[in-house]
Protein backbone atom coordinates (compact mmCIF):
# COMPACT_ATOMS: atom_id res chain seq x y z
CA UNK A 1 0.00 0.00 0.00
CA UNK A 2 1.55 3.36 -1.21
CA UNK A 3 1.93 5.61 1.72
CA UNK A 4 0.16 9.27 1.82
CA UNK A 5 2.55 12.08 1.81
CA UNK A 6 0.79 15.23 2.57
CA UNK A 7 0.95 17.99 -0.23
CA UNK A 8 3.31 21.02 -0.19
CA UNK A 9 2.01 23.64 2.35
CA UNK A 10 2.44 27.18 2.97
CA UNK A 11 3.65 28.19 6.42
CA UNK A 12 3.03 31.43 7.66
CA UNK A 13 5.52 32.97 10.33
CA UNK A 14 4.36 36.69 11.16
CA UNK A 15 4.73 39.03 8.48
CA UNK A 16 6.97 35.98 6.28
CA UNK A 17 6.12 32.82 4.90
CA UNK A 18 7.85 29.33 4.01
CA UNK A 19 6.91 26.14 2.46
CA UNK A 20 7.54 22.84 3.48
CA UNK A 21 6.96 19.23 1.40
CA UNK A 22 5.02 16.41 2.71
CA UNK A 23 8.57 14.59 4.44
CA UNK A 24 8.67 17.99 6.35
CA UNK A 25 11.61 19.53 3.93
CA UNK A 26 11.66 23.30 3.74
CA UNK A 27 11.97 24.51 -0.25
CA UNK A 28 12.87 27.85 -1.29
CA UNK A 29 10.34 30.12 -2.56
CA UNK A 30 10.33 32.03 -5.96
CA UNK A 31 10.36 35.57 -4.60
CA UNK A 32 12.59 34.75 -1.86
CA UNK A 33 14.95 32.65 -4.76
CA UNK A 34 14.29 36.26 -6.89
CA UNK A 35 15.09 38.61 -4.28
CA UNK A 36 18.58 37.20 -3.31
CA UNK A 37 19.48 35.71 -7.11
CA UNK A 38 19.01 38.92 -8.76
CA UNK A 39 21.18 42.28 -8.66
CA UNK A 40 19.13 45.22 -7.54
CA UNK A 41 20.88 47.64 -8.70
CA UNK A 42 17.76 50.23 -8.49
CA UNK A 43 17.33 49.32 -4.24
CA UNK A 44 20.73 50.97 -3.75
CA UNK A 45 19.42 54.35 -4.93
CA UNK A 46 15.98 54.01 -3.83
CA UNK A 47 17.59 53.31 -0.46
CA UNK A 48 19.51 56.29 -0.05
CA UNK A 49 17.03 58.51 -1.71
CA UNK A 50 14.51 57.29 0.88
CA UNK A 51 16.89 57.84 3.92
CA UNK A 52 17.22 61.32 2.45
CA UNK A 53 13.71 62.04 2.30
CA UNK A 54 13.78 60.70 6.05
CA UNK A 55 15.55 62.93 7.06
CA UNK A 56 14.49 66.48 5.46
CA UNK A 57 10.82 65.23 6.01
CA UNK A 58 11.71 64.79 10.12
CA UNK A 59 14.58 67.25 10.48
CA UNK A 60 13.47 69.24 13.76
CA UNK A 61 12.46 66.00 15.49
CA UNK A 62 15.89 64.87 14.06
CA UNK A 63 17.34 67.51 15.60
CA UNK A 64 16.33 67.03 19.14
CA UNK A 65 18.40 63.86 19.44
CA UNK A 66 21.12 62.41 20.18
CA UNK A 67 24.16 61.34 17.80
CA UNK A 68 23.48 57.86 18.68
CA UNK A 69 19.12 58.36 18.38
CA UNK A 70 19.60 60.22 14.81
CA UNK A 71 21.99 57.40 13.61
CA UNK A 72 19.26 54.86 14.92
CA UNK A 73 16.24 56.90 13.24
CA UNK A 74 18.37 57.41 9.96
CA UNK A 75 19.09 53.63 9.68
CA UNK A 76 15.35 52.65 9.98
CA UNK A 77 13.77 55.52 7.84
CA UNK A 78 13.47 53.64 4.29
CA UNK A 79 11.67 50.75 6.37
CA UNK A 80 8.72 52.74 6.99
CA UNK A 81 8.20 53.35 3.37
CA UNK A 82 8.48 49.53 2.39
CA UNK A 83 6.64 48.47 5.40
CA UNK A 84 3.58 51.04 3.90
CA UNK A 85 3.85 49.25 0.82
CA UNK A 86 3.71 46.01 1.98
CA UNK A 87 0.53 46.62 3.87
CA UNK A 88 -0.86 48.26 0.98
CA UNK A 89 -0.10 45.16 -1.26
CA UNK A 90 -1.23 42.67 1.12
CA UNK A 91 -4.67 44.32 1.65
CA UNK A 92 -4.85 44.92 -1.99
CA UNK A 93 -4.73 41.24 -2.19
CA UNK A 94 -7.04 40.48 -0.31
CA UNK A 95 -9.40 42.84 -1.42
CA UNK A 96 -8.74 41.01 -4.74
CA UNK A 97 -9.20 37.46 -3.85
CA UNK A 98 -12.47 38.02 -2.45
CA UNK A 99 -13.47 40.02 -5.73
CA UNK A 100 -12.61 37.42 -8.03
CA UNK A 101 -13.97 35.14 -6.12
CA UNK A 102 -17.27 36.77 -6.39
CA UNK A 103 -17.23 37.83 -2.55
CA UNK A 104 -19.05 41.14 -1.44
CA UNK A 105 -16.17 43.79 -0.22
CA UNK A 106 -17.39 46.65 2.29
CA UNK A 107 -15.49 48.80 4.63
CA UNK A 108 -12.71 49.27 2.35
CA UNK A 109 -10.19 52.53 4.03
CA UNK A 110 -10.70 55.42 2.07
CA UNK A 111 -6.79 55.19 0.64
CA UNK A 112 -7.89 51.85 -0.98
CA UNK A 113 -10.79 52.79 -2.71
CA UNK A 114 -9.28 53.46 -5.92
CA UNK A 115 -7.56 50.53 -6.36
CA UNK A 116 -10.74 48.17 -5.04
CA UNK A 117 -12.77 50.09 -7.64
CA UNK A 118 -9.93 50.45 -10.64
CA UNK A 119 -9.85 45.93 -10.06
CA UNK A 120 -13.38 45.77 -10.16
CA UNK A 121 -13.67 47.60 -13.55
CA UNK A 122 -10.88 45.13 -14.80
CA UNK A 123 -13.00 42.25 -13.85
CA UNK A 124 -15.87 43.61 -15.98
CA UNK A 125 -14.01 44.48 -18.93
CA UNK A 126 -12.29 41.20 -19.17
CA UNK A 127 -15.02 39.41 -18.05
CA UNK A 128 -12.99 36.95 -15.78
CA UNK A 129 -13.55 33.82 -14.82
CA UNK A 130 -11.54 32.40 -12.28
CA UNK A 131 -9.87 28.81 -12.40
CA UNK A 132 -7.88 29.11 -9.56
CA UNK A 133 -7.30 32.02 -6.56
CA UNK A 134 -4.02 32.02 -4.21
CA UNK A 135 -2.83 28.71 -4.68
CA UNK A 136 0.62 27.17 -3.89
CA UNK A 137 2.72 25.32 -6.89
CA UNK A 138 5.97 23.53 -6.48
CA UNK A 139 8.35 22.03 -8.81
CA UNK A 140 9.86 18.77 -6.54
CA UNK A 141 12.84 18.35 -10.33
CA UNK A 142 14.00 21.96 -9.54
CA UNK A 143 13.44 22.62 -5.59
CA UNK A 144 11.16 25.86 -4.83
CA UNK A 145 7.77 26.57 -4.53
CA UNK A 146 5.54 29.73 -4.65
CA UNK A 147 2.19 31.01 -4.23
CA UNK A 148 0.53 32.41 -7.50
CA UNK A 149 -2.32 34.98 -7.67
CA UNK A 150 -4.42 34.25 -9.88
CA UNK A 151 -5.39 31.63 -12.68
CA UNK A 152 -8.32 32.89 -15.06
CA UNK A 153 -9.86 32.59 -18.32
CA UNK A 154 -10.11 36.38 -19.81
CA UNK A 155 -11.89 37.52 -22.83
CA UNK A 156 -9.42 38.43 -25.95
CA UNK A 157 -9.68 41.99 -26.83
CA UNK A 158 -8.57 40.98 -30.33
CA UNK A 159 -11.79 38.59 -30.76
CA UNK A 160 -14.25 39.28 -28.16
CA UNK A 161 -16.49 36.68 -29.83
CA UNK A 162 -13.56 33.46 -29.40
CA UNK A 163 -13.01 31.50 -27.07
CA UNK A 164 -11.21 33.02 -23.68
CA UNK A 165 -7.26 33.43 -23.13
CA UNK A 166 -6.39 31.47 -20.36
CA UNK A 167 -3.93 33.56 -18.03
CA UNK A 168 -1.40 32.89 -15.06
CA UNK A 169 -1.18 36.34 -13.46
CA UNK A 170 0.05 38.47 -10.48
CA UNK A 171 -1.48 40.56 -9.16
CA UNK A 172 1.35 44.10 -7.90
CA UNK A 173 0.74 47.02 -6.63
CA UNK A 174 3.82 48.72 -6.57
CA UNK A 175 4.13 52.34 -7.95
CA UNK A 176 6.74 52.07 -10.17
CA UNK A 177 5.21 49.90 -12.38
CA UNK A 178 5.94 45.75 -13.21
CA UNK A 179 9.83 44.85 -12.70
CA UNK A 180 11.53 42.47 -15.38
CA UNK A 181 11.97 39.57 -12.26
CA UNK A 182 8.27 39.50 -12.90
CA UNK A 183 8.71 37.43 -15.76
CA UNK A 184 11.13 34.57 -13.98
CA UNK A 185 8.66 34.39 -11.31
CA UNK A 186 5.35 33.82 -13.65
CA UNK A 187 8.03 31.37 -15.44
CA UNK A 188 8.92 29.62 -12.63
CA UNK A 189 4.89 29.24 -11.78
CA UNK A 190 3.98 28.55 -14.70
CA UNK A 191 5.97 25.27 -15.52
CA UNK A 192 6.00 24.09 -11.46
CA UNK A 193 5.20 20.28 -11.55
CA UNK A 194 2.09 20.08 -9.32
CA UNK A 195 -0.89 22.84 -8.15
CA UNK A 196 -2.60 21.92 -4.72
CA UNK A 197 -6.41 21.90 -5.30
CA UNK A 198 -8.54 21.35 -2.58
CA UNK A 199 -5.48 20.14 -0.77
CA UNK A 200 -4.61 17.80 -2.90
CA UNK A 201 -1.63 18.24 -5.26
CA UNK A 202 -2.50 18.01 -9.26
CA UNK A 203 -0.35 18.46 -12.07
CA UNK A 204 0.18 22.11 -12.85
CA UNK A 205 -2.71 23.63 -14.71
CA UNK A 206 -1.13 24.63 -18.17
CA UNK A 207 -2.05 28.82 -19.38
CA UNK A 208 -2.02 30.14 -22.68
CA UNK A 209 -0.46 33.80 -21.11
CA UNK A 210 0.89 35.26 -18.67
CA UNK A 211 1.09 38.31 -17.04
CA UNK A 212 0.73 41.05 -14.26
CA UNK A 213 -2.30 43.44 -13.13
CA UNK A 214 -0.76 46.12 -12.33
CA UNK A 215 -2.98 47.83 -9.45
CA UNK A 216 -2.81 51.71 -8.79
CA UNK A 217 -5.61 53.90 -7.37
CA UNK A 218 -6.92 54.92 -10.78
CA UNK A 219 -6.19 52.22 -12.93
CA UNK A 220 -6.00 48.18 -13.56
CA UNK A 221 -3.61 47.22 -16.49
CA UNK A 222 -2.89 44.17 -17.90
CA UNK A 223 0.32 43.78 -19.16
CA UNK A 224 1.44 40.72 -20.44
CA UNK A 225 5.44 38.83 -19.71
CA UNK A 226 7.43 37.07 -21.68
CA UNK A 227 7.68 33.94 -19.04
CA UNK A 228 8.38 30.90 -21.45
CA UNK A 229 11.54 28.07 -21.08
CA UNK A 230 13.76 30.44 -21.38
CA UNK A 231 12.80 32.82 -18.30
CA UNK A 232 12.70 29.57 -16.60
CA UNK A 233 16.49 28.74 -17.69
CA UNK A 234 16.83 32.23 -16.09
CA UNK A 235 14.93 31.59 -12.86
CA UNK A 236 17.44 29.12 -12.19
CA UNK A 237 20.49 30.64 -12.88
CA UNK A 238 19.45 33.00 -10.06
CA UNK A 239 18.15 30.37 -7.97
CA UNK A 240 22.50 28.90 -8.69
CA UNK A 241 23.74 32.42 -7.61
CA UNK A 242 21.16 32.57 -4.30
CA UNK A 243 22.63 28.51 -3.33
CA UNK A 244 26.27 29.88 -4.18
CA UNK A 245 25.91 33.27 -2.01
CA UNK A 246 24.23 30.92 0.96
CA UNK A 247 27.08 28.74 0.57
CA UNK A 248 30.02 30.84 -0.67
CA UNK A 249 31.93 31.19 3.30
CA UNK A 250 32.16 27.47 3.29
CA UNK A 251 34.19 27.90 0.11
CA UNK A 252 36.70 29.37 2.35
CA UNK A 253 39.08 27.19 4.54
CA UNK A 254 41.04 27.53 7.47
CA UNK A 255 44.63 29.12 7.46
CA UNK A 256 47.27 26.67 6.51
CA UNK A 257 49.98 26.09 8.54
CA UNK A 258 53.71 25.50 7.82
CA UNK A 259 55.20 22.59 8.48
CA UNK A 260 56.59 22.15 11.83
CA UNK A 261 59.78 20.40 10.84
CA UNK A 262 60.63 23.11 7.95
CA UNK A 263 59.40 26.23 10.30
CA UNK A 264 62.16 29.08 10.92
CA UNK A 265 62.16 32.53 12.19
CA UNK A 266 63.40 35.23 9.49
CA UNK A 267 66.32 37.32 10.43
CA UNK A 268 66.21 40.56 9.75
CA UNK A 269 68.85 43.29 10.30
CA UNK A 270 66.78 46.33 11.05
CA UNK A 271 69.95 48.87 11.16
CA UNK A 272 70.45 47.84 7.25
CA UNK A 273 66.84 48.31 6.59
CA UNK A 274 66.78 51.87 8.43
CA UNK A 275 69.88 52.55 6.54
Amino acid sequence: MTKYVPPISRRNYGRSHGYVDGNGQKMPGVTTILGDGLPKKALINWAANATAEYAVDNWEELSGLSMTERLKKLQGGRYGVTDKAKKRGTEVHGYGERLVKGEAVKNVPAELRGHVEAYTRFLDAFQVDPIAVEFTVASYRFGYAGTGDLIADLVDPADPEGDPVRWLLDLKTNEKGIYGETALQLAAYRYADVIVVDGEEKPMIPVERTGAIHITASSADLIPTVSEEQQLKDFRYAQQIKRWDSESRELILAAVEPPETTRMVAKVDWAEVQA
